[in-house]
């Protein structure tokens, strides 16, 4: 019997802030009998409760994960300082929020990572809940410590501290790895038999089953499995028809504010735009779309089991879904009229037109819209191929204020590579010539435009794993410069609000994201001199992990890991962790962005032979042609057949369905 520490953490909770955000009893939450059942997961989040509750990943793992009989699954997310002092004065473990159980009791502590700047809250999860930090000195008392989502796709800078590593998408992997746990604990395996087991489930890697060598000038020599359980390569798991895993059936509903409060519906996974900055573009390949009748009898369900009265349509370009006008005309014949809204939170330039914005408006309310060229200057755009025209980006926000709409967001990135210090400034003319455009089209002067700027990281998996990150001051010079180019026009300027983030937590994530194993002494080393929640800017101290860095890495310096070039042959630390993608097409593709040559959508163009198909056993299909409407960049609309050896239909797709 596991019991709960709540009467233990009760009469600490009105000394800390926000403290609704540990009591749990969430809608939809809920809790099983500890013995009713022989596998036991805590999901965690390594964030605050406002970041980590709307997370659909860990909400549909929690649902996937409950429906089983012999499974239960429970959250925690991390706690903020002001607790987690308390919590150790008073000899309070990490607990779950659905029924207060210490997180050291569990069998298996999921970590969902969605960026790398949570590594160190992972360190205080394991502290709190008395749980070795690292993997070398756990028994099998403890928890499988398991990491997953997009940050774990290079998992080596914290091999040290977890136990196995879930590359991709996670459904079906949770449900393999709870029978290998349930088996292990009925026949009495050791630690070390478990894992041998579960290095054999696909998608599973086991980073204490293997060996790195370096060479003389600090590179990687080789990565070697030291048990013949493990692969020497771990392919990625991919879940392909969407409409068999309809998750979340019931949303978790906040008992706190959260930094989304909505529901949401995800419409299709995976993007073939080929954005080479893009890590979530990349690794999530192939598309899978959701048909339209599923989303519809999700958004029903979701609605009526959550009382939410907004809706958003996620991916990672939404408004690509080959299905997308009927989704949303079908979703506001239904809501019209109810007070319940549609959003896109993700939405291409060249995919918003008017029909689409007529429909999401609908309901009579407007969320805001976000569109990102990403870069400045067109040339810019061809590098990171992003093939966004600036007339196409004044056409469709001239849409978009004509049709209702008062304020957008323009998402941009500064520090790509071969940037130099006009293609910055041109985000301001730019910003000036939407907010011109914006004024004629609404005819009335207070329509804004939001610039936010983030600086930019390489990440693995990518063209751009082998650039050069820039240095935090240039990031920093340029971003000043911007604002003053925004403010030179006052009458124009008042108008744009400009938001970014400066160039040295981005660098601390560039050393995170493309680092090797030697990465983990300075994380705890950060993390043993304080650092925690280092995204957020109250908490993130860069002359700590400079220190910390200093302290641990014993004469390789930060720039070597970051502001360095990556030479085609070097041996990098996620070389292999195979997500699909062959690397020869990237460093291909990497070229191509050096010479400024755009990358066609092969979703409407013959295949490029990216890897991903082949290796995943299917082929991109799409659903009807798309409406190309007026002022739209045309483009091919014809399927093609694409060059794979063994065609194999994508069940996951809307056009495969009867």
């Amino acid at each position: 019997m596991v019991e709960s520490v709540f009467e233990r953490l009760e009469p600490l909770l009105p000394r800390v802030k926000k403290p609704v955000q540990y009591v749990g009893g969430e809608r939809n939450a809920g809790t099983k009998p500890w013995e009713s059942v022989p596998v036991h997961w805590a999901l965690c989040y390594p964030d605050a409760y406002e970041v980590g509750l709307p997370n659909q990943g860990l909400m549909i793992l929690y649902e996937v994960l409950n429906e089983r009989p012999d499974a239960l699954a429970e959250r925690t997310y991390a706690v903020w300082p002001d607790l987690a002092e308390l919590m150790r004065e008073h000899g309070v473990p990490q607990f779950t929020v659905d029924g207060h159980r210490p997180v050291g009791a569990f069998d298996v502590l999921g970590v969902s990572f969605a960026t790398e700047l949570g590594y160190t809250n992972l360190l205080s999860v394991l502290d709190l809940a008395g749980v070795p930090l690292h993997a070398a000195e756990r028994t099998t008392e403890h928890p499988l410590v398991l990491a997953g989502g997009h940050a774990a796709f290079n998992p080596e800078p914290i091999a040290d501290f977890v136990d196995i590593v879930a590359l991709g998408d996670g459904e079906e992997v949770v449900g393999d790895i709870t029978d290998v746990v349930k088996a292990a604990k009925a026949e009495g395996l050791t630690r070390r038999q478990t894992l041998e087991r579960l290095a054999a489930v696909p998608g599973v890697y086991v980073p204490g089953l293997y060996a790195v060598s370096y060479g003389d000038d600090g590179t990687i020599a080789a990565v070697t499995p030291t048990s013949e359980a493990a692969p020497a390569r771990v392919h990625k798991r991919t879940t392909s028809d969407l409409d068999d895993w309809p998750y979340p059936k019931a949303p978790l509903v906040p008992m706190a504010e959260t930094v989304h409060e909505r529901m949401s519906v995800e419409i299709f996974r995976g993007c073939t735009r080929g954005c080479r900055f893009c890590q979530a573009g990349m690794i999530t390949r192939p598309v899978r779309e959701r048909s339209p009748q599923g989303v519809g009898e999700m958004v029903e369900q979701g609605l009526q089991n959550s009382g939410y009265h907004e809706v958003g349509l996620l991916s990672l370009s939404s408004a690509d879904h080959s299905g997308i006008g009927e989704i949303a005309s079908s979703l506001a014949d239904r809501y019209e009229g109810t007070g319940t809204g549609l959003s896109l939170p993700s939405t291409r330039v060249d995919a918003f037109n008017v029909t689409l914005a007529e429909e999401l408006t609908r309901s009579g309310r407007r969320s805001g819209l976000t569109f990102a060229p990403e870069g400045g200057s067109e040339r810019l755009r061809k590098v990171i191929n992003k093939m966004v025209s600036e007339e196409e980006l004044i056409a469709t926000v001239s849409t978009a204020y004509e049709h209702g709409w008062r304020q957008v967001k323009l998402y941009f990135m500064c520090g790509l590579p071969t940037e130099t210090d006009e293609d910055v400034l041109q985000i301001a003319s730019m910003a000036h010539e939407v907010v011109r455009a914006g004024r004629k089209a609404a005819g009335r002067g207070d329509v804004r435009a939001t610039v936010s700027i983030g600086a930019f990281v390489p990440k693995p998996h990518t063209p751009f794993q082998w650039a050069a990150q820039t240095a935090p001051d240039v990031v920093d010079n340029r971003l000043r410069r911007l604002r003053e180019a925004i403010n030179s026009d006052r009458s124009l300027g008042r108008n744009i609000g400009l938001r970014y983030h400066d160039g040295q937590p981005s660098l601390i994530e560039g050393l995170l994201s493309r680092g090797d194993r030697r990465i983990g002494r300075v994380i705890e080393q950060a993390w043993r001199d304080g650092q925690q929640f280092d995204g957020w800017s109250e908490h993130f101290s860069f002359d700590r992990w400079v220190a910390a860095a200093e302290a641990a890495l014993d004469g390789v310096d930060l720039d070597w890991f970051t502001t360095r070039e990556r030479g085609e042959h070097e041996i990098l630390p996620w070389d292999h962790l195979d997500s699909g993608l062959d690397r020869g097409w990237l460093w291909d593709d990497w070229q191509d962005a050096l010479n400024a040559e755009e990358q066609d959508d092969c979703r409407w163009t013959p295949c490029f032979d990216c890897g991903v198909c082949p290796t995943m056993g299917t082929e991109i299909q799409i659903g009807p042609s798309p409406v190309i409407e007026p002022g739209r960049p045309s483009l091919p609309i014809t399927p093609v057949e694409h060059r794979t050896s063994t065609p194999v239909r994508n069940p996951a797709l809307a056009s495969d369905r009867p």
